[in-house]
């Protein structure tokens, strides 16, 4: 079945574990906590590279498993993570890691997006097999 889920999810949790300054950028490693409302329900763990600049433009790699349920199917998997910002300009796409989907999600695939207005909303196309 082919079909989208929305919502909105909080940061919990944020621990820096490792900072390094290099010539013209900062490298950082974190992991993140978040809980998630709407169609998909549940918490998560994250772990991000990140990049900065001294002129802002910055960018992250992160992995995430998810543990709840989507549309109301309980299951778990992995979220692989890819974000940049320039010039005020900002992206985060998220995509399903392929035979990561457990319990009534095993099968699921699919990608989306993060926007961060007013809190954080993400979209998320996906296609789960028949139940």
């Amino acid at each position: 079945m082919n079909t989208h889920a929305t919502g909105t999810f909080d940061v919990t949790g944020w621990n820096d574990l490792a900072t390094e300054e290099k010539q013209g950028a900062t490298f950082g490693r974190a992991q993140i906590t978040k809980t998630f409302q709407g169609d998909l329900t549940g918490t998560s763990t994250t772990e991000i590279l990140t990049v900065g600049t001294p002129d802002g433009p910055a960018a992250y790699v992160g992995v995430e498993h998810f543990e709840g349920a989507l549309h109301g199917r309980k299951g778990t998997f992995v979220l692989q993570h890819s974000a940049a910002s320039h010039n005020g300009e900002q992206w985060m796409k998220w995509q399903i890691v392929p035979a990561t989907g457990t319990g009534e999600l095993t099968g699921l695939t699919g990608e989306g997006a993060i926007r961060v207005e007013d809190g954080h909303h993400y979209t998320l196309g996906y296609t789960l097999p028949e139940a």
